[in-house]
């Protein structure tokens, strides 16, 4: 149970060719080639409309510092797992 040796890959390509045909197996390639193309334009538009838009505020710098409770009676949460 070894790889696959050139002659397994020759009829492999063969019959691949056989149901598919070269002309339906260069459109397949067309296709995808398109399809890889298309993808890329689009993270490129993405990316273009990354570095053009605004970038927002960030709130934490606009928010003032938390003061702790006041209250004296709050504990910390009791741990209610069962233990083994």
């Amino acid at each position: 149970m070894g790889g696959l040796s050139i002659w397994h890959w020759l009829i492999l390509a063969v019959v691949v060719m056989l149901l598919f045909g070269k002309g339906r197996l260069s459109d397949i390639m067309g296709d995808a080639a398109k399809g890889i193309k298309s993808f890329k334009k689009g993270l490129q538009d993405d990316e273009e409309e990354q570095r053009s838009a605004p970038r927002p505020a960030q709130r934490l710098q606009n928010q003032p510092p938390l003061e702790p409770n006041p209250d004296h009676k709050l504990q910390p949460m009791q741990d209610d797992r069962p233990s083994h």
